[in-house]
């Protein structure tokens, strides 16, 4: 029997899965509120940005960026929230959150207290836009394979 603690990010991918390389994976993940809710989580497991090498970091933040950009251009949100917390799992990995004025949260952060029960057309609307998103950053991901 292993003494090392389970890692739900070393065991699971995550969500689903729209991209995997050697370094990272590119995850839409599951979310009733937030359609287009992606995450680029680090393969290896690695708790902190600085416990990967320079390249890398390099790496894993220029991925992130891709996502943001292709978050915006296909969700159209108000805000986008960039976050890498890893506190419940302390595995490396970025949340890229597209946000909304009339989103269940805005302006807290998606894990904050609830502000209202948003229009269920406009999460419609939104999960609409998630195929978009999708194919962008399959296209954008695998170009930069080329």
């Amino acid at each position: 029997m292993s003494d090392k603690p389970s890692c739900e990010l070393c065991e699971q991918p995550g969500g689903e899965v729209i991209y995997r390389d050697d370094n990272y994976r590119i995850v839409l993940v599951d979310d009733e509120r937030y359609p287009g809710f992606c995450r680029v989580i680090w393969n290896a497991h690695a708790r902190e940005m600085t416990d990967l090498s320079s390249a890398e970091r390099a790496i894993l933040i220029a991925a992130v960026f891709q996502v943001e950009e292709a978050v915006r251009e296909a969700m159209a949100p108000d805000k986008v929230n960039v976050a890498s917390l890893g506190n419940v799992v302390p595995h490396l990995h970025w949340h890229v959150i597209p946000r909304y004025e009339n989103d269940a949260h805005f302006p807290n952060p998606i894990w904050g207290e609830l502000r209202r029960t948003p229009d269920p057309s406009d999460i419609e609307q939104r999960r609409a836009r998630v195929e978009r998103l999708r194919e962008l950053l399959q296209d954008r991901f695998h170009e930069s394979l080329l």
